[in-house]
């Protein structure tokens, strides 16, 4: 891994190369490197070498800077009849060539920008294992391997390259163009017999491990999970040389995965290293992690945490090389929002669609600053697009997750105890969330957000709220605002049709009233509300939101629909931004007493299922709705559109809506709207 950076058309295009090249210097300390084209536009290097010793950029045809490691780079250099002595000056030669019309065939990860006839390309692998953000303004152009590489030039409106986009930039206009890459698909399932699949998945994880060792030692990040003790008992079994690592917090109670993997590199016969650090030292780690890794996010800082740590130990051993089982949760459905998926390889699939911005740039940034290359052969382009179309009864098995990897696991010789243990987050199984926990109420801090965003006062991202005046809307939103994410927009499709498959119509009349509570500006489009049609106005509506508000992310509150969830993901994928469902498969019953708990002022604004009458419009959510709900034979949430909601005051909110005078209309026994012809805003 690598660090790269380009300056266009800016009068102090070396000196900002310089700058962000210094805030890089710890992505490859084998050396440095800057070309300049003219006085205004210059590509920058820094180079983490592991095949041979190449400087960049690199010019023949094109002038190329890369962050690379193409797995399959002596394979095309033969096909192609190229001369290159590593995968960058493969890479370069590639485009020379042929452009971007073949970088489906590129086998491995990727960060590059490539220039020719004026022309700049950037682009990463279909996944984002290589980070890449830039900034684009009406006066020229910037980018680089990390976030604060462009904050530190003084930029403001920096955007992470979707992986699925091809971005061409005319250094001559100042004009930019995107391709869209095809990502992978859950369909069709394969069809042959379990022996079969088993036997091609088995085959096909050899492959991924085999091509991503290196030809020196290196580590391992270790937990005693079926992951990570996967590649430790391949590694063991072939005789390389390497070491298990796993870091956790010291307690009187040993933490679990310490447990595991001390039981694990014991039955194996693996070398373990193990670091341990008390509550009183994790403070001085958050000062270095949190902005290193640009986030305050409560979940990422508790796995960067046990994460870093090892890292720590690996480059005190030497290693230049580190792997990692991250992934396989994705591929072979892991977490509990598999099980209760509706559709468990398409919840696959956007799983990995979101796994940039989840995991994967803080494991790059982490394993960069110990001047160590990631591996992750659970991620592999081919295992990946084979494994996606295994069907979900060899994945999820009597409620067993990842079961055909378990299997093939214990097929090798993994005791059953270690390939069926059941997972275990790092940052819990650490105890390293504990100790978050613990910082935050010593310090009188009301959450661990807010303890952590005391390490990082920016927002963790700018993002626009899909708004539709409810209760899951703005519940999805009042969470990502408490993750420390900055609120920029609210996004509001009115819907003509009442009974549209995609937005709410009840209630609607008043997402003015609720933006101007909340101080957010609010995009409004109108639609027909067909189906699929209204897509298009949604994507409109998207669009606006970025233009306007330069929203990075789009805020979903979906909880069980996948028809709207997948719909939205698309159009956010299409878009570059980043998306973000927090109530996602959260239990209904949960979600209700949290928005109960969480003092949202709600009333129902329309009802259609058997149970329902005229005396429910206008009620307001509270515990007794919620047991009366309950009693009915229907979603309590009501996800399947049997209820439709309205939020007068939350915590979001900085004045409150007075209903001023309301009718009621029902067209059935069982089914009406709450008409709201007056209302107002008040203090609180």
């Amino acid at each position: 891994m690598c660090g790269i950076i380009g300056v266009f058309n800016h009068k102090d295009a070396v000196q900002q190369a310089e700058m962000a090249l210094a805030i890089l210097k710890n992505r490859g300390k084998d050396g440095s490197n800057i070309v300049t084209l003219d006085k205004v536009n210059v590509l920058g290097h820094t180079l983490h070498a592991v095949v041979n010793h190449v400087l960049q950029p690199i010019k023949k045809e094109g002038i190329l800077t890369a962050n690379c490691e193409i797995y399959n780079w002596e394979e095309l250099n033969k096909k192609y009849g190229f001369s290159a002595e590593n995968d960058a000056e493969l890479l370069l030669q590639f485009l020379d060539r042929s452009g971007v019309e073949k970088i489906e065939e590129l086998d491995g990860v990727f960060a590059f920008g490539y220039l020719k006839d004026n022309i700049l390309i950037l682009a990463r692998d279909l996944l984002g294992v290589k980070p890449l953000w830039l900034v684009h303004t009406t006066d020229g152009f910037a980018f680089a391997s990390e976030k604060k590489a462009l904050e530190k030039l003084g930029h403001v409106d920096i955007q992470e390259l979707n992986p699925r986009s091809i971005l061409f930039y005319n250094i001559k206009d100042n004009n930019l163009e995107v391709k869209k890459r095809k990502f992978f698909d859950h369909l069709p399932e394969h069809t042959e017999s379990y022996g079969s699949i088993k036997e091609k998945t088995e085959e096909l994880l050899e492959k991924a491990i085999q091509k991503r060792i290196p030809n020196k030692k290196f580590g391992l990040l270790f937990s005693g999970g079926i992951d990570s003790t996967f590649l430790a008992k391949h590694f063991k079994d072939k005789g390389y040389d390497f070491t298990c690592y796993t870091a956790v917090l010291e307690s009187e109670t040993v933490p679990s995965d310490l447990e595991s993997a001390q039981k694990v590199a014991k039955e194996l016969g693996l070398t373990l290293k193990i670091k341990k650090i008390k509550q009183e030292d994790v403070p001085a780690y958050l000062q270095k992690i949190v902005p290193l890794i640009e986030d305050s996010n409560v979940v990422k800082v508790g796995v960067a945490l046990t994460f870093y740590l090892a890292c720590e130990m690996a480059k005190e051993d030497g290693c230049k090389v580190i792997f990692s089982g991250l992934g396989s949760e994705e591929i072979f459905a892991g977490y509990e929002r598999h099980k209760r998926s509706a559709n468990i390889n398409q919840e696959c699939v956007s799983g990995l669609l979101k796994m940039y911005e989840r995991d994967l740039y803080r494991d790059d940034v982490l394993t960069m600053d110990n001047n160590l290359e990631l591996r992750l052969p659970f991620l592999d382009k081919k295992l990946v697009d084979y494994c996606l179309k295994i069907s979900e009864k060899h994945k999820i098995k009597e409620d067993v997750t990842k079961y055909i990897l378990r299997d093939i696991a214990e097929g090798k010789g993994l005791p059953h105890e270690f390939a069926f243990r059941k997972k275990t987050a790092a940052q819990y199984g650490s105890r390293f969330d504990n100790a978050l926990g613990k910082l935050a109420r010593q310090n009188s801090f009301s959450s661990k957000s807010s303890y952590l965003r005391t390490f990082y006062h920016s927002h963790n991202l700018k993002l626009g709220v899909l708004f539709s005046s409810g209760k899951d809307s703005l519940s999805a939103a009042y969470i990502m605002q408490k993750q420390n994410y900055g609120l920029a927009c609210l996004i509001t499709l009115k819907s003509k049709n009442p009974d549209s498959y995609m937005f709410q119509t009840a209630g609607t009349e008043l997402v003015e009233l609720q933006a101007e509570a909340m101080g957010l500006p609010l995009v409004e489009v109108e639609t027909a509300g067909e189906k699929e049609l209204e897509l298009q106005d949604l994507e409109k509506a998207i669009s606006l939101a970025k233009e306007q508000y330069k929203v990075e992310g789009i805020v979903s509150g979906a909880l069980f629909s996948t028809y709207q969830r997948d719909r939205i993901e698309k159009i956010c994928d299409k878009l570059g931004l980043k998306i973000f469902s927090p109530l996602w498969h959260k239990p209904q019953e949960q979600h209700m007493k949290e928005v109960i708990g969480n003092k949202l002022e709600v009333v129902i604004t329309a009802v259609a299922a058997d149970g329902f009458d005229r005396s429910w419009l206008g009620r307001r959510v509270d515990e007794k709705m919620l047991s009366d709900l309950q009693k009915l034979n229907l979603n309590v949430a009501g996800e399947g559109g049997e209820f439709e909601s309205l939020v007068l005051d939350s915590p979001l909110f900085h004045k409150k809506i007075k209903l001023v005078k309301t009718r009621k209309e029902m067209d059935s026994a069982c089914s009406g709207r709450l008409i709201i012809e007056e209302a107002e805003l008040m203090e609180k």
